[in-house]
């Protein structure tokens, strides 16, 4: 389906932060995104996608800064049913931009409800945890995602593997590229751990969080991790 032009930014940024729609709002979704609609069709899409959204309650997320880390500043999000968000920041306030585009949201400052998360990292960023036990809330991923990060979590420390692996391990062994980009857009690197999926040479590839590579790099020193284990069953 081709992009419509002319789509408010409230909504593209609602619709590329991967909010699962109900039956309703996907209907004028494909509206949107269906190539011979009308500007008048397009305008009634839009009408009901708008009443969908205030008809639904926001997504409240608790929020946090660690200001300081070995892989530099670190800002989390929580819902109820867990850690929805961690992010490699200097700035928390283009930290909570994110999440506002992301679709509507109530962002509450609550350093102590998000303490047991900061706690766990600080741990474990220090070589004194060796893996956390946190609940992890992936609403709005699709299943294909959802199968890529739950297949990087289960990548035990110490060990890595590669795209292509990781595909055929969650039954894809054609969407190496695919598994690539999910890993792309953890929500939660470092608790999901996709630092540990390296390119099919062994290289150590791209890591879109903090200094790139070298945080990969340096993740993966902390956990003592055997590069040469890629190719190998786990």
């Amino acid at each position: 389906m081709s992009q419509v032009r002319g789509t408010d930014p409230v909504l593209e940024g609602w619709m590329a932060g991967g909010v699962q729609a109900r039956d309703g709002v996907r209907s004028a979704l494909d509206h949107l995104y269906r190539g011979e609609a009308t500007a008048e069709e397009i305008q009634r899409a839009l009408g009901r996608v708008r009443a969908a959204l205030e008809a639904e309650p926001p997504s409240v997320y608790y929020v946090a800064q660690m200001g300081r880390s070995p892989v530099g500043p670190l800002c989390v999000a929580i819902t109820e049913r867990g850690l929805a968000r961690l992010e490699f920041c200097e700035r928390q306030a283009d930290f909570l931009d994110r999440l506002r585009q992301a679709g509507r949201a109530e962002i509450l400052h609550a350093p102590e409800r998000a303490r047991p998360v900061l706690d766990q990292l600080r741990e474990y960023l220090a070589g004194e945890r060796r893996a956390f036990d946190l609940a992890v809330d992936l609403r709005g991923r699709t299943d294909f995602q959802r199968q890529v990060l739950e297949g990087a979590a289960r990548i035990p420390r110490g060990r890595v593997t590669s795209y292509g692996e990781l595909a055929r391990r969650i039954g894809r062994p054609r969407a190496a590229r695919a598994v690539g980009q999910a890993l792309g857009s953890n929500p939660v690197p470092i608790v999901i751990p996709c630092h540990r999926v390296l390119g099919g040479d062994g290289s150590l590839h791209g890591y879109s969080g903090g200094g790139g590579t070298r945080t990969k790099a340096w993740l993966l020193r902390l956990e003592e991790a055997r590069l040469s284990s890629y190719s190998e069953p786990y």
